[in-house]
């Protein structure tokens, strides 16, 4: 698939979520949050959004990096979870911690787009 098409069906996958119900985060099923940190993403809705779109551009990488990309990506993302689970219901260390890694995708993103066909 060529890297402008590519692109374009990021974006538009990326504007959609942004109007996601607050009864799902992202990444989890908010009738299911058990955890600290899933109860504060659940009950705010800027933590919400930040999950929304976290998870979605995750999943954009995941699907155009190439294999040893991908493996990077779900590593660090596991290394990242650890970290957001450390911040229990710390809402202030939730939206840090999101802003970090979203800048970090965001990052990615942008240099994968750099790259030529």
């Amino acid at each position: 698939m060529p890297k402008p098409l590519v692109l374009a069906l990021a974006l538009t996958a990326l504007a959609a979520p942004i109007a996601a119900p607050a009864a799902r985060a992202a990444s989890f099923p908010c009738d299911r949050a058990e955890a600290p940190d899933e109860k504060a993403i659940c009950a705010h809705l800027p933590l919400n959004d930040r999950d929304v779109e976290m998870a979605t551009r995750f999943e954009i990488l995941k699907s155009v990096l190439p294999m040893g990309g991908q493996a990077k990506l779900r590593d660090d993302q596991e290394a990242w979870l650890t970290e957001r689970r450390a911040c229990s219901g710390d809402v202030a260390c939730l939206t840090a911690a999101y802003d970090g890694r979203l800048k970090v995708l965001r990052g990615v993103l942008s240099e994968f787009a750099k790259q030529g066909p």
